[in-house]
């Protein structure tokens, strides 16, 4: 301290306060806190991706390009048929009667065998060739007779194509429509009851024909979901149930004179449908393509149109990715559920009206969906529920469909091969696993640049709804 007296005359100096670390006095100043040059809180780890498909990055251009390729769903698809085209192939040698007999001395003559193998293999496939694409064998008798198989290809694939975009669609909103058998069946009454009941202008007759089949189809698919969005009912369950109901209502009304039976008769059948209400070939005798191909190809290019570029497609895929996410975003999932199955519907209606229109037109029975609404769900699925490529699905099962009659006339094989390549075809598009270990392909890569774009978006939307909020 200072001993010395202080005088009235200097001024009055404020008490110094102690400071931490020192006293002012004892000439040690304050410690100096510098910033740790590290976060102390260690970052946390970014969560590997739920996705089962690996991310890919940008470091190898062609290997990601390469994984792309060969795990997408063109690929998959390709090798699917030609494994169950194989399979299909083992299955005719196994049943064909000189195989079987050239195997009793195999080890004596192996070459009789491989060559009665090779023949019923070969020919078994080539009559299916020349019943669904060329008929070689009738080339001497005209351009007309060489590619009137794959017309008949074109007009058994005109409802699978219809109906495969009614299976495709659903789909896409995560939904499975097993009820194509009853949309289709009311589609073909209500159509066929405008045809036989009214007298309209040719065109017009039959173009409204297949406009009320639609409507028809569509609304029975609308009940499904409506079940499905207001009271949580299985869709497939709905749709199996409403088959059956639909079945047995056709058939009662089939039996009742005064509604679609026939009047000439007591069979369970409808009247024929006049000229007017018939759709017309496109090229006329001997060729059996009608115009209801066009309508095929219309409907894929509106699917197609509606699910990729329209805001009402948006959302059918939005909410097929996430409906939870989709609900966040603002969107009316029951509705989206219910406007799904009504053009579900509409399209397997199509194809109901095209068969009473096109195919069956001396009247129909209650069989007359042919089973068409159970192999739309094979062909929605080798499409990859895209609507081109359930275009050319259908083309392909069209063409099965075609030359299974020529491979069992002129070979003598049971066409129920053709259905077990079929179901072949159906397991190994289920199954990508089981594909890529059979052919040792790489797992499939980042995803689609659509589907990056559609979950940013959905992302950006349901961001925006919480900042609303």
């Amino acid at each position: 301290m200072n001993d010395q007296p202080r005088d009235a005359d200097d001024p009055i100096q404020p008490a110094q306060q102690p400071h931490a670390g020192g006293s002012p006095d004892s000439g040690e100043g304050a410690p100096v806190v510098h910033a740790p040059e590290a976060a102390e809180v260690e970052a946390p780890t970014v969560a590997p991706p739920t996705d089962d498909r690996q991310v890919v990055g940008d470091a190898d251009p062609w290997n990601s390009a390469f994984q792309r390729i060969m795990g997408g769903n063109l690929v998959m698809a390709l090798l699917a048929i030609v494994t169950s085209l194989i399979v299909g192939g083992i299955l005719i040698a196994l049943t064909d009667e000189r195989v079987q007999e050239t195997s009793g001395y195999f080890f004596a003559r192996p070459a009789d065998m491989l060559s009665a193998v090779w023949e019923a293999v070969f020919g078994a496939y080539s009559a299916l060739f020349q019943g669904s694409i060329l008929n070689f064998s009738r080339a001497d008798a005209g351009f007309a007779q060489l590619i009137k198989p794959f017309t008949d290809t074109l007009n058994f694939a005109t409802p699978l194509i219809a109906a495969g975009l009614g299976v495709a669609i659903a789909f896409r909103v995560g939904l499975f429509n097993i009820g194509g058998r009853g949309q289709m069946l009311w589609a073909a009454a209500a159509a066929g009851w405008v045809g036989f009941s009214f007298q309209l202008p040719p065109v017009l007759h039959v173009l409204v024909a297949i406009a009320v089949g639609i409507v028809a189809g569509a609304l029975w698919g609308a009940v499904a979901g409506a079940l499905k969005a207001y009271t949580g009912a299985h869709e497939v369950i709905v749709t199996i149930m409403l088959n059956f109901v639909a079945l047995w209502f056709i058939t009662w009304m089939l039996r009742t004179p005064g509604l679609l039976q026939n009047a000439v008769n007591n069979n369970p059948i409808s009247p024929p449908m006049p000229e007017t209400a018939v759709l017309p070939s496109i090229f006329g005798p001997p060729f059996t393509l009608h115009w209801g191909f066009v309508l095929s190809v219309a409907a894929v290019v509106f699917c197609s149109w509606l699910i990729n570029r329209s805001n009402l497609g948006f959302q059918f895929r939005a909410v097929g990715y996430n409906p939870s996410a989709a609900l966040n975003a603002g969107m009316n999932v029951k509705r989206i559920t219910v406007l799904a199955m009504l053009f579900a519907g509409g399209f397997m209606g199509l194809a109901g009206a095209q068969q009473v229109t096109g195919s069956v037109t001396t009247g129909f029975t209650s069989g007359i969906d042919a089973g068409i609404g159970f192999d739309a769900i094979t062909v929605a699925l080798l499409g990859g529920s895209t609507p081109w490529g359930t275009f050319f699905a259908g083309l392909l099962f069209g063409a099965f469909k075609a030359g299974g009659f020529r491979m069992q006339a002129a070979e003598g094989v049971p066409i129920d091969i053709i259905l077990v390549v079929q179901s072949f075809i159906v397991l190994f598009i289920a199954a990508p696993p089981l594909v890529r270990a059979m052919f040792g392909l790489p797992q499939p890569g980042k995803k689609s640049r659509r589907q990056r774009r559609d979950e940013a978006a959905l992302r950006a939307m349901t961001e925006q709804k919480g900042a609303q909020a």
